[in-house]
């Protein structure tokens, strides 16, 4: 299965970093707003723009647009933040199932990105029970990391 593993960089970055033992033997398509040495070596992500919710975010749709077209996922995972949104919008154009995690430092409300993944995301996933009065119809998981 080709998952491809959407992220800004950083604290989104490293928690979904730590998941990857449990995606062992799936092809991983990294996709990232900017470059990070956080990555395992020989990784190379694909690299989008970095949007702060401007226009770029509309430029991101394009080239997810043209990513996925090319690569074309089984699978998309995400944590957040910024590329995540426009990600999970084409993926679910395309037909590709968008699985969300909300990370563990939401713990008593969910991120924008969260609230907004509510509407996009086909299974929602929360790391702390506080969550699920918030997003309906997401699973709590437990802490994952």
């Amino acid at each position: 299965m080709k998952i491809a593993l959407v992220s800004s960089i950083g604290g989104h970055l490293s928690e979904l970093l730590e998941l990857t033992p449990a995606l062992a033997g799936h092809d991983l398509l990294w996709v990232t707003n900017d470059p990070s040495p956080l990555l395992p070596p020989g990784v190379r992500p694909i690299l989008v723009a970095h949007a702060e919710r401007d226009w770029k975010v509309l430029w991101n749709l394009a080239e997810f647009a043209a990513i996925f077209a090319r690569e074309r996922p089984d699978l998309l995972l995400s944590m957040g933040a910024g590329p995540a949104v426009p990600a999970a919008l084409i993926a679910r154009l395309a037909g590709v199932p968008v699985l969300y995690l909300e990370p563990s430092s939401a713990v008593h409300a969910p991120t924008l990105t969260g609230r907004l993944m509510r509407h996009l995301a086909t299974t929602r996933w929360v790391q702390w029970p506080t969550l699920l009065r918030h997003l309906p119809g997401s699973r709590y998981v437990g802490g994952l990391l």
